[in-house]
Parts: structure tokens; sequence; C-alpha cells
């Protein structure tokens, strides 16, 4: 269940909340578009800071891109597709093809910074997802 900050954005801004069955057709319907990884509000409390960053910043490029929810019970399995290790995060697609992602909170202007880069760049591959290894990087 979304915390009710994420449920009132979803509402107040009509926002989709995508499965990882409906994510395609959505994408194929869509030209740019931000997807918003939330998982456990009360794991990552920052989630509940991006729900209400992510409205302003759709409203800051005009429209340019639109934004939708992943399902929570999908968000760990597409997060492997799309890459990134940080929560919550906002993952940038045009035509369903990966552009880049910002994770975490962020200064504002960091924001826009990144999404006018991001949103510049050509279509790439996804980083590749690889858990933590414990213990990595450690001498002995």
């Amino acid at each position: 269940m979304f915390t009710p900050l994420v449920q009132n954005m979803i509402e107040q801004y009509d926002y989709p909340v995508l499965t990882a069955e409906t994510l395609d057709d959505f994408l194929e319907s869509s030209g740019e578009v931000v997807l918003f990884f939330t998982e456990n509000a009360q794991k990552f409390p920052e989630t509940n800071d991006v729900a209400m960053i992510l409205p302003e910043l759709v409203k800051a490029f005009r429209g340019r891109f639109s934004a939708a929810i992943i399902a929570l019970a999908d968000q760990r399995k597409l997060q492997m597709h799309y890459g990134f290790r940080e929560w919550p995060t906002l993952v940038f697609l045009r035509y369903g093809e990966y552009l880049g992602a910002i994770s975490r909170v962020q200064d504002w202007d960091v924001y826009l910074a990144d999404t006018r880069r991001i949103l510049a760049a050509e279509p790439s591959k996804p980083p590749e997802f690889n858990l933590p290894v414990a213990g990595a990087g450690c001498c002995t």
C-alpha cells in the first residue's frame, strides 16, 4: 500500500499505477515518461519527499514528459530491468527506451540539471543490476 502522500499525488494528478503487465502498453502510447519507483516509504522515507517533487518537476518541464507510478508488487522485479540500486528512483524513458535515472532526494537545481541532461541524451541500455557483495573491496 502506498503512503497517504503518494496516494494523494496519484489521485490529484491522475498518474497511472503500472504493473509489469501494463507497463509495455503504457510505454507504447507514451513519448517521454518518468516512472516513479517508491518502494516502501516506511523503509525509505525520502519517497514522500519525491512524491511532492515529482509533480513540480513535470510542471517545470511544461508537460514534456508524463509521470507514472510503478505498483509496489512489481518494483523489485522492474528495478533489476532498469539497473538502479537506491530508492526512491525516477526512471526516464523515451518511447520505452532508457534515458537515465535520478535516485533519492536531490536539491531542486540538481533535479533540473539532471532532468535536462537526461532528456537530451540518446537512449541507451540501462546499467547492469548488480547486488552489492558483502565484504567486497575489503583487504585481508
